[in-house]
């Protein structure tokens, strides 16, 4: 068991180590294909024909990767049933089950079980028992989706793709880049954070309400053609070619132009999902030097694990923030200083808004809490309760919501009203550039700086 949340809603690569593009053709040369001397081929791609893969075939998502779980037996489903159910109902946070006949549910669960389920349908009937919690956060995972969320926590992206992390924005017609992956086709080409892809091949990246931000994979050395949005401009077609990317999720690490000549040090975190983000955020304070002023932008974050929360705490504060409490006990969350340069002195805000999920929200609303650092943005939505993780006999497991976290100072509750920042500041993440930025404008104000 670990005090360990994934996120809630995490943005995802365009390809995820666990899925691989399947075409239902063969790839095959496309005249019409914009392929010119201009687009990066990487080394690994030169002197091979690069092809499209036919759109037609793109309108599907992509197929699963053939890995498949192990089969287990009906009696092995059932003990991992009783042991679930058993451990949600001893350690889940809220004892009425959220006004559930949780009783009656497991029992219909436990009638399917024995009325016989191949093991792809158990897993999928477990996810739906779990998330019949309503908390949005409790979750089941399979054997293979352990896998991938270990792979993921240590930051072993390995996958064929532009290189780049998205965020699905269905109400807007279109998924937006929040960060470029280094020395992947993306970056060579010219795509930053805040440009949006319309379409993939002439075909739409939404459609009636879905994002298919997955019509972007396809197989090495394919070329994709993505139309692309930049904010504030029209859009524009942009060629790529597919490859493997194997790099850690990066941040977004920079110095803030001011016109006062202060060293402003900005710092997007889009998760705490990968155990490799401490060492960047250090990385970057290093790199900084003494600051004026630090901004942690946490909008996108949504969530992670306090392996990865507890270290980037310790470079700006220390000591008590708070208690995790559960049905029968409470620890407190403690930080010792770690700092970087001035790290734990320099005045600090943190942007945050509807995206920020989870240990997002405990991580700024705790700093907020002690009067560490004050916030910029939106109120959050409230997610905030800590899952712990039990692991069964057939390599599944199970995240459940078993403490909330009461903060040192206010004792808020945050899961029913959110965090609120001290200066609302506002836009959609696609309507604006890191120069354009209205947190961080916002923020810099909040310094004391321009």
């Amino acid at each position: 068991m670990q005090a360990f949340e994934p996120p809630t809603a995490t943005p995802v690569p365009v390809a995820s180590p666990s899925e691989t593009a399947s075409p239902v053709e063969s790839a095959t040369p496309s005249p019409d294909a914009p392929i010119t001397d201009s687009v990066y081929v990487p080394p690994s791609c030169e002197g091979r024909p690069l092809a499209t893969v036919p759109p037609a075939t793109t309108v599907a998502e992509p197929t699963p990767s053939l890995e498949t779980n192990p089969v287990i037996s009906t009696d092995t489903q059932l003990h991992v049933f009783d042991e679930l159910t058993s451990t949600i109902n001893d350690v889940y946070l809220y004892p009425d089950f959220n006004g559930l006949d949780w009783p009656g549910i497991v029992a219909a669960y436990r009638a399917k079980v024995e009325g016989g389920l191949d093991t792809e349908t158990f897993y999928i009937e477990m996810e739906h028992l779990v998330s019949e919690l309503g908390d949005e956060h409790s979750h089941f995972e399979s054997p293979l989706q352990v896998a991938a969320s270990e792979a993921e926590l240590a930051g072993t992206n390995d996958y064929v793709g532009v290189g780049i992390l998205v965020q699905p924005l269905p109400d807007r017609g279109r998924v937006t880049v929040l960060a470029v992956f280094p020395d992947s086709s993306a970056e060579h080409g010219g795509l930053k954070a805040h440009d949006s892809i319309l379409a993939v091949d002439g075909l739409p990246i939404v459609e009636d309400g879905t994002a298919y931000p997955h019509r972007v994979r396809g197989p090495e050395c394919t070329a994709v053609v993505l139309t692309v949005q930049s904010p504030g401009q029209e859009p524009r077609q942009m060629t790529f070619v597919r490859y493997r990317i194997t790099a850690s999720l990066p941040i977004d690490a920079r110095l803030v132009p001011t016109a006062d000549g202060s060293r402003i040090g900005y710092i997007f975190i889009p998760t705490f999902y990968d155990e490799t983000v401490p060492g960047q955020v250090r990385q970057a304070l290093e790199d900084f030097g003494p600051l004026n002023g630090v901004i942690l932008d946490n909008r996108m974050n949504g969530g992670g694990s306090s392996t990865v929360v507890e270290p980037i705490l310790s470079y700006f504060v220390s000591g008590a923030l708070g208690n995790f409490v559960s049905r029968h006990n409470s620890r407190p969350l403690e930080v010792a200083a770690d700092p970087v340069h001035n790290s734990q002195t320099a005045p600090m805000v943190i942007l945050i808004g509807t995206d920020t999920v989870s240990f997002g929200e405990i991580f700024s609303g705790a700093l907020k809490d002690t009067g560490r650092a004050q916030l910029v943005g939106q109120t959050t939505l409230g997610n905030v309760e800590t899952l712990h993780g039990y692991s069964f006999d057939d390599g599944s497991r199970v995240w459940i919501a078993e403490e909330r976290f009461d903060p040192l100072n206010s004792h808020a509750d945050w899961e029913k009203d959110g965090i609120h920042p001290d200066v609302e500041a506002f836009a959609e993440w696609d309507a604006f550039t890191f120069e354009s930025d209205p947190g961080v404008k916002a923020a810099v104000a909040l310094l004391g700086h321009k």
